[in-house]
């Protein structure tokens, strides 16, 4: 379950309601893994915190929920979309497409399928550090609206328009959006155009260093795009060097909060030079009970996460647009469990197919190891049992549904 949570300071009209004309801004805050338990325990923990000043003043939705496969991708296009994986198309970073071929089919020839790879290995790297930006060679191919084979962008693979493409369209506003991956590229919507200041700092280096092994590092890597956002309420670009106007639609996500949820050990090896306080360096992160009470790993990354909200509280004040901005925290996914003894990770999920029916005879059996396991790239289908199984047969016409039988 996530939280969402909208607060707006503006006693003049907030006690009636988000009147029209009133909200001039919007500021959409995702915290990753955040759970609705986890506001109620930190506001009760913490009087006089940033999430205690915006649900006092504001309205807490305790009912929200995230899209049932939790997880970033479609938890940001429910926010931004409003739609499922059923209406705007993308179920994972990782997924599956069958009008797509590989990278390095550059003359898209052949049977179209293959697996639509959207993650940190789609960058443009130099010495094992990626530069911000997609690297188009590690992008599917797609025959484009000319008929030529070119790169699939995530954007393309969006069925449906974004907030950001509406407000561009119907108001004329500018939109920024900051996040862990260039991939995020797919806020953009169907036009690629959608986001006017894209900020996407990336997390996690193929070849090189992996913040999210730390919760420190992890932090640091969130302010960045704290940076961005509080240079984007004083009215400029996201690096702080032009002055452009205050964005109609902008936010950003916080990484700390799910990393500190899922760290088995802070800093193993000592990557992140930065993690040096015995607490938290090599302790385990999570929580420490059932009742969701947050291990040290995990109680840095919400204490941080917090301190940001407050920079940006003091920085609409600052701005004079406190009273016209409607804040939204919420969460595009909740999926780390509260209680680690009760977590169960059984395995890949093609190869426990094996173990249940013989897949030298079973047909369905062997279709599912194949695409799991023997088709790196090709129209063989494929299975994503990342949160929750999913899977791409490579022959939908078997699929065929009989009612009545």
């Amino acid at each position: 379950m996530g939280l969402t949570a909208a607060a707006v300071q503006a006693p003049a009209w907030a006690e009636d309601g988000l009147h029209e004309g009133k909200v001039k801004h919007v500021l959409l805050i995702s915290i990753d893994g955040l759970h609705a338990l986890d506001v109620a325990n930190y506001v009760k923990s913490h009087k006089g915190s940033a999430l205690d000043e915006l649900s006092e003043h504001g309205v807490t939705f305790s009912n929200a929920r995230t899209p049932a496969n939790s997880d970033s991708f479609p938890g940001l296009l429910a926010l931004v979309t409003g739609g499922s994986p059923r209406t705007h198309g993308l179920f994972y970073d990782y997924s599956y497409d069958r009008t797509i071929w590989a990278p390095d089919n550059r003359t898209c020839s052949g049977k179209p399928g293959t697996q639509m790879i959207f993650d940190e290995s789609i960058d443009k790297y130099v010495g094992g550090v990626s530069q911000n930006v997609i690297d188009p060679d590690a992008l599917p191919r797609h025959l484009d609206a000319q008929g030529l084979c070119s790169a699939f962008y995530p954007h393309d693979a969006i069925r449906t328009n974004t907030v950001f493409e509406v407000i561009k369209a119907e108001r004329a506003g500018r939109t920024a959006w900051a996040d862990k991956h260039p991939a995020y590229d797919l806020v953009n919507g169907r036009s690629g155009k959608g986001v006017d200041d894209l900020y996407t700092p990336e997390i996690t280096n193929v070849g090189g260093f992996d913040n999210t092994i730390s919760v420190v590092c992890t932090v640091q890597n969130d302010a960045l795009k704290v940076a961005a956002v509080l240079n984007e309420i004083q009215g400029m670009n996201h690096e702080g060097t032009k002055r452009v106007g205050v964005p109609t639609v902008f936010g950003m996500n916080f990484q700390a909060v799910s990393v500190g949820q899922k760290l088995l050990m802070d800093n193993p090896g000592g990557g992140c030079a930065a993690d040096t306080d015995p607490t938290i360096n090599g302790q385990r992160g999570g929580y420490i009970d059932g009742l969701g009470s947050p291990s040290a790993v995990l109680a840095y990354g919400l204490q941080k996460t917090d301190d940001a909200l407050w920079q940006f509280i003091r920085g609409l004040k600052k701005a004079g647009i406190y009273d016209s901005t409607l804040i939204i925290v919420t969460a595009k996914h909740g999926q780390s469990p509260i209680n680690l003894e009760k977590l169960v990770k059984p395995g890949h999920f093609a190869d426990l197919v094996c173990t249940v029916s013989n897949c030298k005879t079973s047909e369905g059996a062997k279709i599912i190891t194949d695409a799991g396991n023997n088709c790196p790239a090709g129209p063989c289908g494929w299975v994503q049992d990342d949160d929750i199984g999913l899977i791409w047969l490579p022959d939908q016409s078997k699929t065929e549904p009989h009612f009545g039988e």
